[in-house]
């Protein structure tokens, strides 16, 4: 029999985790809510900026259970993903892939208030094929 979860994909920027929280915890919120199966992501850059990142992979899937482990989400499966690329893309690809019933993040890079929505929450927005719920910070 297939698995019928309901699968919540929740993007995060490591870069900006101090001030991109706010998502996550809705994410988590909304996964207990309905018994549903979080995913939580980061994307990797395709040429790592800082030169003492080896495996730029493993660095940031480290970084990402690290975020997760010290924010717990109480009674709710977890699950995470590295991707590497464009970040954009490498959302929607993922929730395609995974068949993801909800995208749930942040509307912009926290530094940018000119932008309404950032240009990474737009084109998720306008290119998944999932319902996208996004949090203003």
């Amino acid at each position: 029999m297939p698995d019928t979860t309901y699968l919540i994909l929740c993007p995060v920027n490591l870069r900006h985790v101090k001030l991109e929280q706010r998502a996550y915890q809705e994410a988590a919120a909304m996964a207990k809510r309905r018994n549903a199966k979080l995913l939580v992501a980061t994307v990797a850059p395709e040429m790592e900026r800082n030169l003492n990142i080896r495996d730029s992979e493993a660095y940031w899937a480290d970084q990402l259970n690290k975020f997760v482990s010290e924010n717990p989400a109480a009674g709710v499966e977890v699950e995470t993903v590295v991707r590497k690329g464009a970040v954009h893309r490498q959302i929607v690809k993922l929730a395609d892939e995974r068949k993801v019933d909800l995208i749930v993040m942040e509307a912009a890079n926290p530094k940018i208030s000119d932008y309404l929505l950032g240009t990474t929450a737009s084109h998720v927005v306008t290119h998944a094929e999932c319902s996208v719920y996004i949090v203003r910070g």
